[in-house]
């Protein structure tokens, strides 16, 4: 129960619908769709799409995205990967022939031909009620008219003005006058708004064929990218099916891989087998034990996660309850591991996350991601597009199994999550926030079944995240909590920036309402009607 003596936020309620997004116009879009008769993915497409506009730091068209969706409210839970593939003429010999040892973080070579609007296209068609271009019209009214900057928007592009301006056509797209908007002002994105309408006009082919295409092509083309027209015109999602764990008698969804949902499987069958319940959920064991369950995930997942298509990925083994218990035995009470190998966890904190449910319970659990703060920071000049640099989780090591090599897809960071119990989804969730959201979701989710928090408050929790070898600490842990960890042999460092940004809807079949949590480290809201 929320102490209201104590600066917060309500978690929202409704009886009818209810979206929740990390921005205002996007929640208010959603809304808007669902009022005028739209399905929760109706919405869902609809606020992505202004968020594309609205954080361009965080997503946009020239991104990847990820669906979970539980129709009627159901537990048949459906799984669709709309990541991106990497050029078919990129290989090892290519990148050596250029001299090439390692994937740059924002070089060409880390953009992967983008995947969301392919996947936007396909989830309208097979479970929205409205047409696609209708639902682009508020995403293209605030690329074109402008829109009021939100105070954490701006206080994430301020930090990307040296990326912004090495490229041109980023440059005179996101630094306008020379410099980042600040809050309050008004942006809008003219070239992306054309993009958008050609969109609505052709669908998918007014991105993936035609000027819009060839704008991109022509960027990457001259960058020395591997990248075609034709890998543009074979950009085609898949429905997947879904994997999952139990957790306190709930079940956790998640899509399979290239992407990482399967280490917050694992965190969570490590967990399991601890009384987390009796320890103190802001204490020094509790986060401990988290700690360093993701630990042993993270090196799983650095080992194993790749694109099937190219790569055996032993899920199954993973999953197991055998692999578990032995992960389990590894972990002491009394000291920190120090045969854990070390994982390369860059500080990526940059992705939207949304979900949805609609009046017939229709669940969405929807992520829109460019990966790093505005991606790759190459923008392509006349289409206003945003590129991604997903393909920098590629490996350039021929034995490993995320090796890059033409039409593969990287393993991913973007990681939608719903619950089900009994035959009925319970919550669709997600927490943003790059390689951190592994973390985040066990986080909240253990906040929620292992100490009886409700959405807004399992979001609003303290947050930490294992990285470079040492504990990043937000400031809402206590100083005691540092010492502890420092005494059971962890390093701690105070947290830059906020760790990752969460939404959650929980559906209360016995009252017949919705309970909705929103991240307040971001500046949107969850509301319902």
């Amino acid at each position: 129960m929320r102490d209201f003596q104590k600066p917060g936020r309500s978690a929202a309620h409704a009886g009818e619908a209810m979206a929740a997004t990390s921005h205002p116009l996007a929640t208010i879009t959603a809304l808007d769709v669902l009022r005028a008769g739209g399905s929760a993915m109706d919405a869902a497409v609809a606020a992505t799409a202004v968020m594309c506009v609205t954080e361009p730091a965080m997503t946009g068209v020239g991104g990847d995205c990820f669906v979970l969706y539980a129709p009627k409210g159901g537990d048949k839970v459906i799984a669709y990967n709309g990541s991106g593939r990497a050029p078919q003429d990129i290989s090892l010999d290519a990148l050596s022939a250029k001299g090439v040892d390692k994937i740059a973080e924002h070089g060409v070579h880390s953009i992967t031909v983008p995947g969301c609007v392919q996947a936007w296209e396909r989830m309208i068609a097979d479970h929205g009620r409205k047409e696609l271009g209708e639902l682009l019209r508020p995403a293209i009214k605030y690329a074109e008219e402008g829109f009021a900057v939100t105070p954490r928007v701006a206080h994430d592009w301020a930090g990307q003005v040296d990326k912004l301006a090495k490229d041109p056509g980023a440059k005179a797209t996101f630094l306008p006058g020379g410099r980042t908007p600040k809050a309050g002002e008004r942006f809008s994105n003219p070239r992306l708004a054309q993009t958008l309408k050609a969109i609505a006009r052709q669908g998918a082919k007014g991105f993936y064929e035609g000027p819009v295409a060839e704008d991109i092509v022509s960027l990457l083309r001259s960058l020395g990218g591997f990248h075609t027209m034709d890998d543009f015109a074979a950009t085609v999602g898949e429905y997947v099916a879904p994997i999952s764990t139990d957790y306190r008698g709930y079940t956790v969804h998640e899509c399979p891989p290239n992407g990482q949902g399967i280490t917050a499987l694992m965190m969570l069958n490590i967990l399991s087998g601890f009384d987390m319940p009796k320890l103190d959920p802001a204490g020094v064991q509790r986060l401990h034990l988290e700690v360093e369950a993701g630990r042993l995930a993270y090196a799983e997942r650095d080992a194993y996660v790749a694109d099937p298509r190219f790569a055996e990925v032993p899920v199954d083994r993973l999953l197991s309850e055998r692999h578990a218990a032995d992960q389990r035995r590894r972990i002491s009470h009394d000291r920190a591991l120090t045969d854990v190998t070390p994982v390369d966890l860059p500080a990526h904190n940059d992705t939207v996350y949304l979900c949805v449910v609609d009046r017939d319970r229709n669940a969405v659990s929807f992520i829109n991601s460019v990966f790093d703060s505005f991606g790759s920071g190459k923008v392509a000049p006349n289409a206003g597009v945003l590129l991604h640099n997903r393909g920098s989780s590629f490996k350039c090591d021929p034995k490993h199994p995320n090796c890059i090599e033409g039409g593969k897809r990287p393993m991913h960071t973007i990681i939608p999550a719903m619950v089900t119990r009994e035959g009925r989804a319970v919550m669709p969730f997600g927490v943003m926030g790059g390689h951190y959201q592994c973390v985040g979701q066990t986080r909240v989710l253990t906040n929620m079944l292992d100490y009886g928090m409700g959405p807004q408050e399992a979001i609003d929790f303290p947050r930490a995240h294992h990285r470079d070898g040492a504990v990043i600490m937000e400031r809402g842990y206590d100083e005691a909590v540092a010492l502890g960890m420092q005494a059971l042999g962890h390093r701690t460092v105070p947290a830059e920036n906020p760790l990752g940004g969460g939404q959650a809807v929980w559906i209360d079949w016995q009252n017949g309402t919705l309970v909705g949590g929103s991240e307040p480290r971001k500046d949107g809201f969850a509301a319902g009607y």
